[in-house]
C-alpha cells in the first residue's frame, strides 16, 4: 500500500473523528430548542464556512461559479439538497428506533448505496469483478457493512443494559426512514461525483490538489442548507411550543454561551468535509467512489471510540463493550482490505 492511500484513508479518518466528535459542543446548549441550535450550527456549517475557505482558495469567486453551465451546476446542487433530506430523516430515525438500531440501518444502506452506486451509474461496476485490486475492494465493502452491523449490535446491547428505549418506537415508521435515510444520505457521494468538472477546472486554477473539491461544496451544501433550514423555519414558524424570540431572549452569557457552542459544533461538522475532500484528493481516480465507504465506515468506528473514552459504556457489562471492540475492528480490517485493493 504506497503511502499516498494510507495518507487518503488517515484524511478520512480525521474527518470521520470530526463527524463522529461534532455533537458534543451542541449537548452544550441549554435552553434552546433543537431547531434554533441546528440552524445557528448549519448556517457555519453549510453557508459561511464554504463561502470563506472557497473565497480563500479561488483567484476570482465569482468569475469561477460564473463558468458553469446550469446543467452543470443543477445536479450537483439538486444531490446537496437530497442530502440534506438524508439528514432530517436521521434524526427522526434515532426517534423511531432509537440510537443504534437506526444508526446500523441508515449507516449501512447509506454505505451500501452511496459507494457501489456511482460506478453502477458510471458503467464500472462489473470491471471491478475482472481485477483482482477491483474485488479486494468490494470485500472491504462487504466487510465494512458487517462492521458497522457488529458495533450497531454493540450498541443495541448497551442500550438494553441501560434501559434505553426510543422515544416513540415503531418499527414500520422506522425502517421505512431508515432507508429512506440512507438513500437520500448518499446524495453526498453523487454531489462528489457530478461535480468532478468542478474540481477539474479547480485544479487548472493551479489549486493544491488536496482543496480542489472545497469550492464545489458552497453548491452542496448550499442545497442541504436549504432544505435543512426550511425545515426548521417551517417548524419554528408553525409550532406554538418553539419560538425563536424566547430562545434569543435567555440571559447574555447564556446566549453568548450557546451561540459559541452552536457556532463550534457547526466548524466540526463542516471539518469533516473538508478532511474528506483531502482523503478523496488521496484515492485513486478508479476507486473515488470508496471514499464514501471510508468516511461512513470510520464515522461508526470512531463514533464508538469516542463513546468509549467519554466513558458512554461505563458500567453497560463486558458483553456490549466486547462486541464493540469486535466491530471496530473488523471496520478496521476493511479499511486495510479496501488499502489493499486499490494499491493492486
Amino acid at each position: 500500500m504506497n503511502n499516498a492511500i494510507l495518507l487518503g484513508i488517515m484524511w478520512h479518518f480525521i474527518g470521520a473523528t470530526s463527524a463522529a466528535c461534532f455533537y458534543a459542543p451542541f449537548k452544550k446548549v441549554r435552553h434552546w430548542s433543537w431547531e434554533t441550535m441546528w440552524s445557528v450550527g448549519g448556517v457555519m456549517s453549510w453557508l459561511i464556512l464554504p463561502w470563506v475557505v472557497s473565497a480563500i482558495l479561488l483567484p476570482n469567486f465569482w468569475s469561477y461559479y460564473g463558468s458553469f453551465s446550469f446543467s452543470t451546476l443543477l445536479p450537483v446542487f439538486l444531490f446537496g439538497a437530497m442530502w440534506g433530506v438524508g439528514n432530517i430523516n436521521y434524526g427522526l430515525t434515532m426517534r423511531y428506533l432509537g440510537m443504534s438500531m437506526g444508526i446500523g440501518i441508515a449507516i449501512g444502506v447509506t454505505l451500501v448505496v452511496g459507494t457501489l452506486m456511482t460506478p453502477l451509474l458510471q458503467g464500472r461496476f462489473v470491471e471491478l469483478f475482472s481485477s483482482e485490486g477491483g474485488r479486494l475492494t468490494l470485500l472491504g465493502v462487504l466487510v465494512a457493512v458487517v462492521g458497522v452491523a457488529i458495533v450497531s449490535r454493540a450498541g443495541l446491547l448497551k442500550e438494553r443494559a441501560m434501559g434505553v428505549t426510543a422515544q416513540e418506537f415503531n418499527l414500520k415508521k422506522g425502517l421505512l426512514l431508515a432507508v429512506m435515510c440512507g438513500i437520500f444520505s448518499a446524495g453526498m457521494s453523487f454531489a462528489m461525483d457530478a461535480a468532478k468538472p468542478m474540481h477539474e477546472a479547480a485544479a487548472a486554477l493551479g489549486i493544491n490538489p488536496l482543496y480542489v473539491a472545497l469550492p464545489s461544496y458552497v453548491v452542496i451544501m448550499g442545497g442541504g442548507a436549504i432544505v435543512n433550514l426550511a425545515y426548521c423555519f417551517i417548524r419554528l414558524a408553525t409550532k406554538k411550543e418553539l419560538s425563536v424570540k424566547a430562545d434569543f431572549s435567555v440571559a447574555k452569557p447564556l446566549l453568548v454561551a450557546n451561540v459559541l457552542f452552536a457556532l463550534l459544533g457547526g466548524t466540526m461538522w463542516y471539518l469533516q468535509f473538508f478532511f474528506y475532500a483531502w482523503g478523496h484528493a488521496q484515492i485513486p481516480a478508479q476507486y473515488d467512489f470508496i471514499s464514501w465507504m471510508l468516511h461512513m465506515s470510520f464515522y461508526v468506528l470512531c463514533g464508538g471510540l469516542v463513546g468509549l473514552i467519554m466513558k458512554e459504556w461505563k458500567n453497560v457489562g463486558q458483553r456490549p463493550v466486547g462486541v464493540l471492540s469486535i466491530g471496530c475492528l473488523v471496520i478496521v480490517m476493511a479499511a486495510n482490505i479496501v488499502g489493499l485493493g486499490m494499491a493492486s
